[in-house]
């Protein structure tokens, strides 16, 4: 089992789609990227932290990463910019886009506890993603289509600005 990387309670399912979630309302204070190149600099950063070590609530690769954290260091390093520290609040703050639109450098969201946006990933390109799951305790790259994954998929965002 995976562990979770918020503390949100339960949302319910949007059940008309498995692969879409409803946009935030009216929210446009989206965090964003400098520009689009930095994605493909997030997915760089992100495939040189595989192996890294699993630990819950890690914060930085020395000392262990969970999925959030190591989405927030890694849009830290590229970036600069900060993001909320678990996958809920990272989910509240970047743009939501449908599955058809999932770039390499977005954000992949699933419900792995029973509550929404509990793990996450960043999207690598031809259906892969790269996380970092609890069970077998490593920043690895898994698949869109695996069976685990595509039953608890939420939803994708992007860092990427409007326009």
């Amino acid at each position: 089992m995976l562990a979770g990387c918020s503390q949100t309670p339960p949302r319910p399912r949007d059940s008309s789609t498995p692969y879409s979630r409803p946009s935030s309302p009216t929210n446009r204070n989206w965090i964003t990227l400098s520009q689009s190149a930095d994605a493909q600099e997030v997915v760089l950063y992100a495939l040189g932290l595989l192996d890294t070590g699993y630990r819950f609530g890690g914060k930085n690769p020395s000392a262990g990463l969970d999925c959030s954290g190591m989405v927030s260091y890694i849009v830290e390093q590229v970036s600069g910019r900060k993001l909320p520290y678990n996958a809920a609040g990272i989910a509240e703050r970047t743009r939501p886009i449908s599955s058809g639109a999932i770039q390499p450098g977005d954000l992949v969201f699933f419900n792995t506890l029973g509550r929404s946006y509990s793990h996450m990933g960043i999207y690598l390109g031809d259906g892969r993603f790269i996380h970092a799951p609890s069970s077998k305790g490593k920043v690895r790259v898994d698949r869109l289509d695996n069976r685990y994954f595509a039953e608890r998929f939420e939803g994708a965002r992007t860092l990427i600005p409007e326009g």
